[in-house]
């Protein structure tokens, strides 16, 4: 139970205490908290926030906030190994250039009537996204990747009408919190390793709506026994899902075109600026299967001849199936908080196309490689599997006494970033096209004084 005292807020409207109460009573709550009740609590602050005193002027305000802003330090990209689902890539100046105009500069999707262009601009994202994963279908952008990851296996168990869901291989941990999160109460979880046996063996249990597996895991592990999960899955009458880095698919077959029923994943690979923890939104694509499209919960944009002859025009798709229309009753609320995004991805597609998008991909593969090669070469670290192909990112074991904290935190004194501790004697790292040989050696050269 709370222990504030009730107040009137002069900027929160209904925040006084007659009228909190008489919500409270229309809704059949004793007290605010109520509303919490889902929230672990682990997540929970048991204090109030450490807020510094009220400044008394706009001026002192704007000071101490660029004071603040200051403390904040560019990393080059060639110092940067961090990775692990946000990563930094070359992002083309026409793309900061489309997204920053005052037409497109929401992350609202916005209205027919009101914002001329935005939805054809989001139409033509959909259709360069759907060439690039091989489907028919492309939503308007989820949140980030892991909603997307949920959403999609939410619409999984709505086609299927089963309860099991059997998660693949090494999954982030965070993006498997969501989903847990998101669709506890109405799914189980059944996490298995990623071998076409233990994918078996769960689908023999019966009542399994999904598979989830990933092209590439969360260690950049490319999985080459996706086929079989596809076909296992299939087999058992669930669906498959399957998760991608969406940049890779300039040199990985996209999962569409092995089956996959539903593809999903974070589009912040393409042409979105990694910062602070934001630069995430997340796509699911599928065939223009209509037991798939009718579970969709977002918005889906279409090309539709007007009455003028000759003329189109750009507008909502089944647009009775969204929560926008049906309000409480819809399958899922989703908002359209990275709309924006989505146009950046259109217009990074369109700068690419697809031998860009084949060059950078196999500029990763190439760089990802000689990373690993090159860090092998370092005493005290060792590869889990060196024959194995990883994408963007990869994972070394220490074998020394340092820690993987202490060994990342030794890096930060070089000005490197990277290393972020996988286990207490695992680091991952991470390449892109942004790095170069002299790059991945001067990380050699540290890791090879500090591991010694």
């Amino acid at each position: 139970m709370s222990t504030r005292v009730p107040r009137t807020h002069p900027y929160i409207p209904n925040s006084a205490p007659q009228v909190r109460k008489a919500m409270l009573a229309a809704v059949g709550a004793q007290d605010v908290e109520e509303f919490y009740a889902d929230i672990p609590a682990a997540l929970r602050l048991d204090r109030p926030l450490r807020l510094p005193e009220p400044l008394g002027s706009e001026a002192r305000l704007v000071a101490h906030m660029e004071e603040l802003l200051s403390r904040n330090t560019a990393v080059p990209p060639g110092r940067s190994f961090l990775g692990a689902g946000c990563y930094r890539h070359h992002v083309p100046a026409v793309v900061d250039e489309i997204v920053n105009r005052s037409e497109f500069l929401t992350a609202y999707a916005g209205e027919p009537y009101e914002d001329h262009g935005r939805f054809q601009a989001l139409w033509e994202y959909q259709s360069l996204m759907a060439e690039l994963l091989a489907v028919d279908v492309v939503n308007v952008p989820t949140y980030d990747g892991f909603q997307a990851a949920a959403t999609a296996l939410r619409m999984a168990g709505r086609v299927t009408g089963r309860r099991r869901l059997v998660l693949v291989g090494a999954i982030d941990p965070d993006r498997l919190s969501r989903i847990h999160d998101y669709v506890r109460g109405v799914h189980e979880l059944v996490p298995v390793p990623a071998e076409p046996a233990a994918v078996r063996a769960a689908l023999a249990e019966g009542d399994a709506a999904a598979v989830y597996a990933q092209l590439t895991d969360h260690d950049g592990l490319v999985d080459h026994e996706l086929p079989q999960y596809i076909e296992l899955a299939h087999g058992a009458g669930a669906l498959a899902v399957v998760h991608v880095n969406p940049i890779s698919l300039g040199v990985l077959t996209p999962p569409a075109e092995l089956g996959a029923d539903l593809t999903c994943g974070d589009l912040q690979p393409l042409g979105i600026h990694p910062g602070y923890g934001g630069g995430n939104a997340g796509f699911i694509g599928s065939p223009d299967d209509e037991r798939l499209v009718a579970e969709y919960p977002s918005r889906l944009f279409g090309l539709t001849p007007t009455d003028v002859p000759g003329e189109y025009g750009f507008g909502d798709v089944a647009y009775e199936r969204t929560s926008f229309a049906l309000r409480e009753e819809g399958k899922e609320w989703v908002g359209t908080a990275a709309a924006l995004h989505g146009i950046a991805a259109g217009v990074y597609l369109a700068l690419m196309g697809p031998h860009g998008m084949r060059e950078v991909g196999a500029t990763i593969l190439a760089n990802t490689a000689y990373a690993r090669r090159r860090l092998a070469l370092v005493p005290g670290i060792d590869l889990a599997d060196p024959r194995a192909v990883h994408f963007a990112d990869f994972t070394v074991r220490y074998t020394g006494e340092r820690t993987a904290a202490e060994i990342s935190e030794a890096l930060l004194a070089h000005g490197l970033h990277g290393g972020t501790p996988a286990g207490p004697h695992e680091g991952r790292y991470c390449v892109t096209e942004l790095h170069t040989r002299a790059d991945i050696d001067r990380l050699a050269d540290a890791l090879e004084e500090i591991v010694k």
